[in-house]
């Protein structure tokens, strides 16, 4: 077993609980679902949330999935003029027998731009 990290993220289109809470729950469910993950299996996750961005912990969403054993953390984002508005990000630490080559980011619906090279 190693230690991975592994990236993603996701946009709403606006500063909504509901929003936040669907979005963040539908991109940790794919980082788990895309790299054969179970909840033992993560170590930490950070979330950010762009500045813009205050109606809910995105955090929360992991802890109804499931993460009830897991380090969360939630922190904002740099206030970057030109960057892509309403994005919650994470980061997360793993355990997994998956080569780093083979660890699958996973950027959602805006946030795919933040990374053109591996999004789906």
């Amino acid at each position: 077993m190693a230690v991975r990290a592994v990236r993603g993220a996701t946009q709403v289109e606006a500063d909504d609980r509901d929003q936040i809470l669907e979005a963040t729950t539908e991109l940790v469910a794919e980082v788990m679902a895309r790299n054969a993950l179970t909840t033992d299996d993560v170590i930490s996750v950070v979330f950010t949330a762009t500045p813009d961005l205050t109606a809910e912990f995105p955090a929360l969403a992991a802890r109804k999935l499931g993460f009830h054993e897991v380090p969360l953390l939630c922190a904002s984002e740099i206030g970057v003029p030109h960057a892509l508005p309403r994005v919650i990000r994470l980061m997360a630490h793993i355990e997994t027998d998956r080569p780093r080559a083979q660890v699958q980011h996973v950027y959602l619906r805006g946030a795919t731009a933040l990374r053109l090279d591996i999004a789906q």
